[in-house]
């Protein structure tokens, strides 16, 4: 017996890089050179008498964790089966070919599922949106923009207003303006919000309870390796699909970004269940990195072919200013950093702090009351203002745009020099003119009522985003920063600030810039995202000559939040759901020992094990039944507790229901052995059953003085669902995902109890 060192390497190698590792193997473990490869793997058949695994081999149960090491296993030899038929014949080779295409195959359906969603979820929403304030006599389900597109009548200064298109008073009276009018479309607007926020819970609640939310927090427990059945399924897709085009239409403080992520995740389960090479192997379901990107392609093609958009382009948020930025308005840009990041901060706590009440008290059980009641009062607030009765992605556009000669806003409404005789493209600062200052006040409050009803917003049983939220409350306090700067630049352009590079007569300043660098900095300082985030902007927007304002925006709202609390708004959810989830940027600094977190702790009952051939089926049945954990470790004797393997609960459960079943002789008191050669037994003794197949013979061990932050780097890196801890060889206890997460919040002072999937 001698030491593998090339084994050893591979471990410390698989700290590094998780995705190489296939099995690892520790270095106090003698591994024999001699030793067959299968019988080093424990992921092969589960049972010596069957040619082939049975039905559910190797799945998991609801809300556990996968183990990668195992999965990653099994895949490699599936692909080294697949390699070695491919040389057979032909017809193998072909087999082996469809096998290596299959995930380009599962990208392609991805991508153009996704792009199409997200076409029909565009169109849809606008057109529902403007539902709520009138409809197309021409076609009623041409949104208000697309109604008055082919219209002969329509003139430049009423642009959107057009014969086609009438308000609800105006086809149900005639009358288009006065007291009567308003209070008519009020009241149908609220109507109609209430209508569709009250069928998009009712959906959810009847039909798939997992598509509320935004399922960020999920899908991030979920790509880390934990198991939610149903919530990436196809009834979830649909009912997902389905209300949240009913949610954003209503007019609620929220965006459709983020479901859509989860629209997007269903879709590749979805497509993944129809390949044997995903849908068995939850680790290489979970994989797809570099084929993702192709999927980004597919999807992008099929969204421009779609043009829910209306303008040929990719981005929600075109721009294109015509003045270039300067370095003094880096002061300005940071200040909305830190307003980015304070909101961030009062956003995370108070949402977080308003959700637990929901889980904690009587108003949790009224979930379609409590949409119904934030719905009603968002629509009586927003109505009376314009900037808050449109829909949010309308309202960022008009925000984000410059204001050029051919502008209709209030917001452009800028007293104009009649000798001027410039190109319309390079218009100079002007003074603020009626229109500007009366938006003010209106964007003063719409940036109160968006803080205040984004908070009791997100988070109700509904599909709700916060991506476009955040950026509203940003864009909106951009564009008030950018008008004050502009106008102080025009009337007091010889203040030493703006001698150098704003002269007068010349355009210094873009208000609609200030609008999207705030917007960068809200989104981050409730997401904590930098890199991320400028790219986010770059596509939603087309701005890339701005990429210093907005590294600059992001990174100061990331350190005034992270001032004030490391976790973004999905950290926050995730731990108070209590999804078993090691964040990777979490710091644990603590001097304690893998002993201080193992179990058994003392006075607890000793660990439930299983000995290597003197255990019997009626035992092994007994200890599932009266225990709820998740595998067993394989030890030679209870006297000397040396460690031979770990066995899942499941694989044990099957394999014995199975032997029942097919194999004749196997009673209650049959011996279970894992050893490659049968016990000696005296011949009275019922037939003996071999499970040496299922036992895991490499299961990760650390030693009883392993620092714990050692631990958690393992874990974090490696994904474990659980590690045995010895000393010489003998097993001591376990550490499971979820006993590092407890002490981890034990550590912080928080409630260890807590990290429990609710």
């Amino acid at each position: 017996c001698r030491l593998d060192l090339s084994q050893t390497d591979r471990y410390y190698e698989s700290v590094y890089n998780p995705c190489e590792i296939s099995r690892v193997y520790i270095s106090n473990q003698c591994v024999s050179s001699a030793t067959p490869t299968e019988e080093m793997n424990g992921a092969g058949n589960l049972m010596d008498f069957l040619d082939e695994p049975f039905p559910d081999v190797s799945t998991y149960e609801d809300f556990h964790t996968i183990d990668w090491l195992r999965e990653k296993s099994r895949d490699t030899d599936r692909h080294r089966k697949i390699t070695s038929k491919s040389k057979e014949s032909i017809w193998e080779l072909i087999k082996s070919l469809l096998d290596a295409w299959s995930g380009w195959v599962v990208m392609l359906l991805i991508g153009l599922l996704s792009g199409t969603l997200a076409g029909v979820i565009d169109l849809a929403v606008d057109w529902m949106t403007d539902l709520k304030e009138g409809v197309c006599l021409s076609a009623f389900w041409y949104s208000h923009e697309q109604c008055c597109w082919t219209s002969n009548e329509t003139t430049f200064d009423d642009r959107d207003k057009c014969p086609q298109w009438q308000k609800w008073a105006e086809l149900m009276t005639g009358h288009a303006e006065g007291a009567g009018a308003y209070v008519l479309n009020y009241f149908l607007y609220i109507l109609w919000a209430l209508l569709f926020s009250f069928l998009a819970v009712s959906l959810v609640r009847v039909f798939a309870p997992y598509a509320c939310g935004s399922g960020i927090p999920e899908i991030k427990t979920i790509l880390s390796g934990f198991i939610i059945r149903g919530y990436l399924g196809k009834w979830t897709l649909l009912i997902k699909t389905v209300t949240l085009v009913l949610a954003v239409s209503s007019g609620l403080s929220l965006g459709k970004e983020g479901p859509l992520v989860h629209v997007a995740c269903c879709c590749g389960n979805l497509f993944c269940s129809l390949f044997s090479k995903y849908s068995k192997n939850e680790g290489k379901r979970r994989e797809t990195l570099w084929r993702s990107f192709f999927a980004a392609l597919v999807a992008a093609f099929t969204l421009r072919s779609i043009n829910p958009f209306g303008n040929s382009r990719l981005v929600l948020f075109y721009v294109e200013y015509h003045t270039p930025w300067y370095m003094a308005e880096l002061v300005p840009f940071i200040l909305l950093g830190v307003f980015g990041g304070l909101w961030g901060t009062l956003f995370i706590r108070a949402n977080i702090a308003w959700c637990r009440r929901r889980k904690t008290t009587q108003l949790g059980k009224y979930p379609v009351l409590e949409v119904i009641a934030v719905t009603g009062i968002t629509a009586v607030l927003a109505y009376p203002n314009p900037y808050t009765r449109r829909s949010t992605s309308e309202l960022i556009s008009e925000l984000f745009n410059d204001c050029g000669a051919l502008e209709s806003s209030q917001l452009c409404d800028y007293i104009n020099n009649p000798n001027m005789s410039r190109p319309v493209d390079d218009i100079p600062d002007r003074p603020a003119g009626p229109g500007v200052y009366n938006a003010l006040w209106q964007l003063a409050l719409a940036l109160i009522f968006k803080i205040v009803i984004t908070i009791f917003t997100f988070g109700m049983k509904i599909p709700s985003g916060l991506f476009i939220p955040s950026m509203a409350v940003g864009a909106i306090a951009g564009r008030i920063v950018g008008i004050a700067v502009e106008q102080m630049a025009y009337h007091h352009h010889d203040w030493i600030i703006f001698k150098n590079w704003c002269r007068p007569g010349a355009d210094c300043v873009t208000p609609g810039l200030y609008a999207m660098v705030g917007a960068a900095a809200c989104l981050g300082g409730v997401t904590r995202m930098t890199v991320s985030l400028v790219v986010i902007m770059f596509e939603l927007t087309g701005g890339l000559e701005y990429i210093v304002p907005l590294m600059a925006a992001a990174v100061t709202s990331k350190w005034v939040a992270d001032a004030f609390g490391k976790e973004g708004i999905y950290e926050s959810h995730i731990q108070l759901n209590g999804y078993p989830y090691l964040d990777v940027r979490d710091e644990f600094t603590h001097r304690t020992l893998a002993t201080d977190v193992m179990r058994p702790r003392r006075n607890d009952p000793p660990l439930a094990v299983l000995t290597q051939d003197t255990t019997t089926v009626e035992d092994v049945e007994t200890l599932i039944k009266d225990t709820d954990y998740n595998g067993f470790p394989v030890v030679v004797s209870r006297e000397s507790e040396r460690l031979i393997g770990f066995v899942q609960r499941r694989d044990l459960t099957l394999a014995i229901k199975n032997a029942r079943q097919k194999q004749d002789g196997v009673v209650s008191s049959s011996v279970v052995y894992f050893t490659e050669d049968a016990p000696q037994l005296p011949a009275s003794n019922p037939q003996p059953l071999k499970l040496r197949r299922i036992l895991n013979l490499s299961p990760f061990t650390v030693t009883d003085h392993t620092p714990m932050e050692t631990v958690v780097d393992i874990f974090r890196k490696l994904g474990l669902r659980q590690c045995l801890v010895t000393r010489s060889g003998r097993l001591l206890g376990i550490i499971t995902k979820k006993d590092v997460l407890r002490h981890m919040a034990q550590m912080m002072n928080q409630d260890p109890e807590s990290i429990m999937f609710n």
